[in-house]
């Protein structure tokens, strides 16, 4: 699943990235082995050694494509409720004329409160989830949102980012 900056300018307002988040989730480390197996090494940089820390972790590894120095970083999906609850509500989009899976534009908005929260309030955030707010309009759920803002503890960074400018 396509997540965090990809995420959001395909909901919200364009803007630079300098890598793409992929939300993946592996059943098992057999699963994980056979998706870096899938990657040639003389096409992508992947450090197997971190791959399966990442999977024991729940955390993040990189890929990064030669040819074109574009770093992937993928995640292995939390195991927590609204980690499962953002991946099950996944939509098929087209970007950059591919389809591809996509979280949707309410987990986007939780997903960059988080990091808002962890980087200390962060306005590349909060000014992309303003995005989203200013795209989505009434279309977005907003009792969704603010159901696992509650949950989540992202009240503080949900009002700063309802009133950040784009």
């Amino acid at each position: 699943m396509v997540a965090g900056s990809f995420a959001s300018v395909a909901h919200g307002m364009p803007r630079t990235t300098q890598d793409v988040d992929v939300v993946i989730d592996p059943p098992n480390a057999e699963a994980l082995e056979a998706l870096i197996r899938a990657m040639p090494p003389e096409a992508y940089y992947v450090d197997v050694d971190a791959a399966r820390d990442a999977m024991r972790r729940r955390s993040m590894f990189n890929v990064v494509d030669q040819a074109s120095g574009w770093k992937v970083d993928l995640i292995v999906r939390k195991n927590r409720p609204f980690s499962r609850e953002e991946f099950a509500r996944r939509m098929q989009l087209t970007l950059l004329g591919v389809p591809v899976y996509v979280a949707s534009a309410e987990d986007t908005v939780i997903a960059k409160l988080e990091w808002s929260l962890q980087s200390s309030g962060s306005e590349r955030q909060r000014r992309d989830v303003a995005g989203i707010l200013a795209t989505m309009g009434d279309q977005l759920d907003r009792a969704y949102v603010e159901r696992w803002v509650a949950e989540l503890g992202l009240q503080e960074e949900w009002s700063h980012a309802q009133r950040t400018a784009i």
